[in-house]
Protein backbone atom coordinates (compact mmCIF):
# COMPACT_ATOMS: atom_id res chain seq x y z
CA UNK A 1 0.00 0.00 0.00
CA UNK A 2 1.27 3.62 -0.98
CA UNK A 3 2.78 5.47 2.02
CA UNK A 4 3.46 9.47 2.52
CA UNK A 5 6.95 9.74 2.41
CA UNK A 6 8.30 10.02 5.90
CA UNK A 7 10.51 12.80 7.08
CA UNK A 8 14.13 12.09 7.62
CA UNK A 9 16.00 11.78 10.84
CA UNK A 10 17.74 15.23 10.44
CA UNK A 11 14.36 16.56 9.58
CA UNK A 12 12.89 15.18 12.39
CA UNK A 13 15.14 16.10 14.73
CA UNK A 14 15.64 19.76 13.29
CA UNK A 15 11.29 19.69 13.82
CA UNK A 16 11.78 18.61 17.34
CA UNK A 17 14.65 21.09 18.15
CA UNK A 18 12.80 24.01 16.33
CA UNK A 19 9.92 23.19 18.87
CA UNK A 20 11.64 22.87 21.88
CA UNK A 21 12.56 26.34 20.91
CA UNK A 22 8.75 27.68 20.07
CA UNK A 23 9.90 27.69 16.73
CA UNK A 24 7.95 26.71 14.11
CA UNK A 25 8.83 26.06 9.87
CA UNK A 26 6.34 27.71 9.13
CA UNK A 27 6.94 31.28 11.33
CA UNK A 28 3.75 30.80 12.74
CA UNK A 29 3.01 30.41 16.85
CA UNK A 30 2.62 27.45 18.98
CA UNK A 31 -1.35 27.84 19.14
CA UNK A 32 -1.88 29.63 15.69
CA UNK A 33 -4.18 28.54 12.66
CA UNK A 34 -2.81 28.74 8.99
CA UNK A 35 -4.73 31.21 6.91
CA UNK A 36 -8.41 30.20 6.73
CA UNK A 37 -9.72 30.77 2.51
CA UNK A 38 -13.26 29.68 2.43
CA UNK A 39 -15.15 29.89 -0.89
CA UNK A 40 -18.63 28.90 -2.62
CA UNK A 41 -19.78 27.51 -5.98
CA UNK A 42 -22.03 28.80 -8.20
CA UNK A 43 -24.42 26.18 -6.99
CA UNK A 44 -25.92 26.21 -3.39
CA UNK A 45 -24.75 23.53 -0.63
CA UNK A 46 -20.85 24.26 -3.00
CA UNK A 47 -18.25 24.97 -0.54
CA UNK A 48 -14.14 24.88 -1.16
CA UNK A 49 -12.17 25.43 2.11
CA UNK A 50 -8.30 26.14 1.77
CA UNK A 51 -6.29 25.91 5.63
CA UNK A 52 -2.83 26.72 4.38
CA UNK A 53 -2.01 23.89 1.42
CA UNK A 54 -4.34 21.71 2.18
CA UNK A 55 -7.62 22.26 0.18
CA UNK A 56 -10.99 20.39 0.87
CA UNK A 57 -14.51 20.37 -1.52
CA UNK A 58 -17.97 19.72 -0.37
CA UNK A 59 -20.89 19.08 -2.26
CA UNK A 60 -24.32 19.15 -0.66
CA UNK A 61 -27.07 17.17 -2.60
CA UNK A 62 -30.55 16.03 -1.64
CA UNK A 63 -33.07 13.85 -3.04
CA UNK A 64 -36.41 11.81 -1.98
CA UNK A 65 -36.27 8.80 -0.52
CA UNK A 66 -37.91 6.45 1.97
CA UNK A 67 -37.48 6.49 6.11
CA UNK A 68 -35.94 4.22 7.68
CA UNK A 69 -38.31 1.77 9.69
CA UNK A 70 -37.11 2.59 12.71
CA UNK A 71 -37.08 6.52 12.30
CA UNK A 72 -40.10 7.44 10.50
CA UNK A 73 -40.51 10.92 10.82
CA UNK A 74 -36.92 11.72 10.45
CA UNK A 75 -35.47 12.25 7.20
CA UNK A 76 -31.70 11.22 6.62
CA UNK A 77 -28.04 12.75 6.89
CA UNK A 78 -24.84 10.77 5.45
CA UNK A 79 -20.95 11.69 5.31
CA UNK A 80 -18.67 10.19 3.02
CA UNK A 81 -15.46 10.98 2.54
CA UNK A 82 -13.28 10.45 -0.61
CA UNK A 83 -9.33 10.93 -0.52
CA UNK A 84 -7.99 11.30 -4.39
CA UNK A 85 -5.05 10.10 -4.97
CA UNK A 86 -4.35 14.20 -6.42
CA UNK A 87 -4.12 14.91 -2.60
CA UNK A 88 -1.64 12.82 -1.73
CA UNK A 89 0.37 9.31 -3.06
CA UNK A 90 -0.65 7.92 0.20
CA UNK A 91 -4.47 7.80 -0.77
CA UNK A 92 -5.72 5.14 -3.59
CA UNK A 93 -9.16 5.05 -5.18
CA UNK A 94 -11.17 2.36 -3.23
CA UNK A 95 -9.24 1.57 -0.93
CA UNK A 96 -10.23 3.62 2.24
CA UNK A 97 -6.85 4.25 4.22
CA UNK A 98 -6.89 4.31 8.11
CA UNK A 99 -6.58 8.14 7.89
CA UNK A 100 -9.90 7.74 5.53
CA UNK A 101 -11.90 5.82 8.26
CA UNK A 102 -11.01 7.94 10.86
CA UNK A 103 -11.55 11.06 9.43
CA UNK A 104 -15.03 9.72 8.29
CA UNK A 105 -15.86 8.65 12.11
CA UNK A 106 -14.61 12.12 13.45
CA UNK A 107 -16.73 13.59 10.83
CA UNK A 108 -19.89 11.58 11.89
CA UNK A 109 -19.77 11.96 15.46
CA UNK A 110 -18.84 15.83 15.18
CA UNK A 111 -21.81 16.72 12.73
CA UNK A 112 -24.33 13.52 12.40
CA UNK A 113 -24.17 12.49 15.60
CA UNK A 114 -24.08 15.70 17.67
CA UNK A 115 -27.65 16.43 16.01
CA UNK A 116 -26.14 19.72 14.04
CA UNK A 117 -28.89 19.01 11.46
CA UNK A 118 -32.72 19.12 12.57
CA UNK A 119 -33.73 15.15 10.68
CA UNK A 120 -37.45 15.37 11.42
CA UNK A 121 -37.33 19.08 9.06
CA UNK A 122 -36.48 16.61 6.37
CA UNK A 123 -39.34 14.60 6.78
CA UNK A 124 -41.77 15.36 3.98
CA UNK A 125 -44.76 12.48 4.62
CA UNK A 126 -44.34 10.04 8.10
CA UNK A 127 -42.80 6.51 7.05
CA UNK A 128 -43.32 7.32 3.37
CA UNK A 129 -41.01 9.86 2.31
CA UNK A 130 -38.43 12.16 3.18
CA UNK A 131 -35.04 14.13 1.94
CA UNK A 132 -31.95 12.80 2.46
CA UNK A 133 -29.65 14.73 1.91
CA UNK A 134 -25.62 13.98 1.54
CA UNK A 135 -22.38 15.80 1.91
CA UNK A 136 -19.65 14.40 -0.51
CA UNK A 137 -16.60 15.48 1.18
CA UNK A 138 -13.34 15.50 -1.89
CA UNK A 139 -9.87 15.91 -0.47
CA UNK A 140 -7.86 17.94 -3.10
CA UNK A 141 -4.92 18.67 -1.59
CA UNK A 142 -3.12 17.09 1.71
CA UNK A 143 -0.64 19.25 3.91
CA UNK A 144 -2.48 18.29 7.82
CA UNK A 145 -5.16 19.04 9.50
CA UNK A 146 -7.57 17.63 7.40
CA UNK A 147 -10.17 16.99 9.80
CA UNK A 148 -10.36 20.35 11.06
CA UNK A 149 -10.61 22.19 7.15
CA UNK A 150 -13.30 19.11 6.27
CA UNK A 151 -15.61 19.76 9.26
CA UNK A 152 -15.37 23.44 8.43
CA UNK A 153 -16.05 22.65 4.50
CA UNK A 154 -18.95 20.78 5.50
CA UNK A 155 -20.79 23.50 8.25
CA UNK A 156 -20.34 25.96 5.51
CA UNK A 157 -21.68 23.93 2.84
CA UNK A 158 -24.83 22.90 4.64
CA UNK A 159 -25.28 26.44 5.75
CA UNK A 160 -25.27 27.47 2.16
CA UNK A 161 -27.06 24.66 0.64
CA UNK A 162 -31.01 25.15 -0.26
CA UNK A 163 -33.07 22.71 -0.76
CA UNK A 164 -36.42 22.75 -2.94
CA UNK A 165 -39.57 23.38 -1.93
CA UNK A 166 -41.95 20.39 -1.89
CA UNK A 167 -45.71 21.09 -0.86
CA UNK A 168 -48.08 17.88 -0.14
CA UNK A 169 -51.36 17.09 -1.19
CA UNK A 170 -52.58 13.93 0.49
CA UNK A 171 -50.53 11.16 -0.73
CA UNK A 172 -49.44 13.49 -3.82
CA UNK A 173 -45.75 15.17 -3.17
CA UNK A 174 -45.06 18.12 -5.50
CA UNK A 175 -41.29 18.99 -5.71
CA UNK A 176 -40.71 22.54 -6.95
CA UNK A 177 -38.07 24.17 -9.36
CA UNK A 178 -35.83 27.47 -7.51
CA UNK A 179 -37.93 29.08 -10.82
CA UNK A 180 -41.38 27.99 -9.24
CA UNK A 181 -40.36 28.84 -5.70
CA UNK A 182 -37.61 30.13 -3.42
CA UNK A 183 -35.65 27.14 -2.13
CA UNK A 184 -35.15 26.56 1.12
CA UNK A 185 -32.43 26.20 3.94
CA UNK A 186 -32.00 23.71 5.96
CA UNK A 187 -32.92 23.55 9.70
CA UNK A 188 -29.26 23.44 11.56
CA UNK A 189 -29.46 23.46 15.29
CA UNK A 190 -26.06 24.08 16.19
CA UNK A 191 -22.68 24.39 14.28
CA UNK A 192 -19.89 22.42 15.64
CA UNK A 193 -16.45 22.86 14.66
CA UNK A 194 -13.28 20.68 14.97
CA UNK A 195 -10.22 21.69 16.18
CA UNK A 196 -6.71 19.46 16.45
CA UNK A 197 -4.15 19.41 18.62
CA UNK A 198 -1.16 18.04 18.65
CA UNK A 199 1.72 16.82 21.46
CA UNK A 200 5.59 16.52 21.58
CA UNK A 201 7.78 15.89 24.35
CA UNK A 202 5.40 13.64 26.07
CA UNK A 203 2.63 16.27 26.02
CA UNK A 204 4.96 19.32 27.35
CA UNK A 205 4.53 21.05 23.77
CA UNK A 206 1.16 21.48 22.61
CA UNK A 207 0.77 22.58 18.57
CA UNK A 208 -2.52 24.00 17.31
CA UNK A 209 -3.23 22.89 13.48
CA UNK A 210 -0.15 20.96 12.40
CA UNK A 211 1.09 20.65 9.22
CA UNK A 212 1.82 17.36 7.59
CA UNK A 213 5.61 17.18 8.87
CA UNK A 214 4.54 18.17 12.28
CA UNK A 215 1.91 15.52 12.54
CA UNK A 216 4.76 13.03 10.99
CA UNK A 217 7.10 13.40 14.26
CA UNK A 218 4.09 14.16 16.58
CA UNK A 219 3.30 11.40 19.66
CA UNK A 220 -0.37 12.33 20.09
CA UNK A 221 -3.22 14.51 18.87
CA UNK A 222 -6.88 15.94 20.20
CA UNK A 223 -9.29 16.80 18.58
CA UNK A 224 -12.11 18.95 20.10
CA UNK A 225 -15.21 19.63 18.28
CA UNK A 226 -17.17 22.33 19.96
CA UNK A 227 -20.01 25.25 18.82
CA UNK A 228 -19.49 28.96 19.35
CA UNK A 229 -22.04 28.49 22.60
CA UNK A 230 -19.29 26.22 24.34
CA UNK A 231 -21.49 23.24 24.36
CA UNK A 232 -18.72 19.87 23.98
CA UNK A 233 -19.67 17.93 21.15
CA UNK A 234 -16.41 15.21 20.92
CA UNK A 235 -13.09 14.73 22.32
CA UNK A 236 -11.19 12.27 20.43
CA UNK A 237 -7.51 11.76 22.01
CA UNK A 238 -5.47 9.33 19.11
CA UNK A 239 -1.51 8.37 20.16
CA UNK A 240 -0.34 6.48 23.19
CA UNK A 241 0.69 9.65 25.09
CA UNK A 242 -1.30 10.57 28.19
CA UNK A 243 -2.32 14.46 28.69
CA UNK A 244 -2.70 16.25 31.81
CA UNK A 245 -6.28 17.45 32.96
CA UNK A 246 -4.72 20.53 33.29
CA UNK A 247 -3.84 20.97 29.64
CA UNK A 248 -6.67 18.88 28.16
CA UNK A 249 -8.74 22.33 29.65
CA UNK A 250 -6.24 24.76 28.35
CA UNK A 251 -6.68 23.00 25.37
CA UNK A 252 -10.02 23.40 25.68
CA UNK A 253 -10.86 26.92 26.14
CA UNK A 254 -8.30 27.73 23.22
CA UNK A 255 -10.57 24.91 21.00
CA UNK A 256 -13.29 27.62 22.28
CA UNK A 257 -11.35 31.13 20.90
CA UNK A 258 -10.91 29.19 17.59
CA UNK A 259 -14.46 28.18 16.81
CA UNK A 260 -15.91 31.67 17.51
CA UNK A 261 -13.15 32.92 15.07
CA UNK A 262 -14.10 30.62 12.60
CA UNK A 263 -17.73 30.55 13.29
CA UNK A 264 -17.87 34.11 12.23
CA UNK A 265 -15.17 33.84 9.48
CA UNK A 266 -18.16 31.56 7.85
CA UNK A 267 -21.08 33.67 8.81
CA UNK A 268 -19.18 36.84 7.11
CA UNK A 269 -18.63 34.22 3.88
CA UNK A 270 -22.02 33.20 3.69
CA UNK A 271 -23.21 37.23 4.01
CA UNK A 272 -21.05 38.30 1.50
CA UNK A 273 -22.29 35.62 -1.10
CA UNK A 274 -26.03 35.88 -0.62
CA UNK A 275 -25.33 39.73 -1.33
CA UNK A 276 -23.88 38.95 -4.55
CA UNK A 277 -26.18 36.64 -5.16
CA UNK A 278 -28.95 39.20 -4.49
CA UNK A 279 -27.10 41.67 -6.52
CA UNK A 280 -26.89 39.08 -9.42
CA UNK A 281 -30.65 37.79 -9.07
CA UNK A 282 -31.56 42.00 -9.51
CA UNK A 283 -29.22 42.37 -12.67
CA UNK A 284 -30.72 39.15 -14.56
CA UNK A 285 -34.53 40.49 -13.61
CA UNK A 286 -34.08 44.19 -14.67
CA UNK A 287 -31.99 42.82 -18.23
CA UNK A 288 -35.39 40.64 -17.94
CA UNK A 289 -36.92 43.43 -17.71
CA UNK A 290 -35.63 45.45 -20.34
CA UNK A 291 -35.42 42.58 -22.97
CA UNK A 292 -39.39 42.21 -22.75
Amino acid sequence: MPREAEPSNIERAFILEALRENTRLDGRSLLQFRDLNLSFGAEYGNATVELGKTKVNVQISAEVTKPFEDRKFDGVFTITTELNPIASPAFEVGRPTEQEVLLSRLLEKAIRRSNAIDTESLCIISGAKCWNVRADVHVLDFDGGLVDASCIAVIAALQHFRRPDVSVDGENVTIYTMDERTPVPLSILHHPICVSFSFFQEGEIVLLDATLREEQVREGELVITMNKFGELCQIAKMGGISVEPVTLLNCTQTALEKVKEITSVIAKKLESDALQRDVSGLIAEMSAENDR
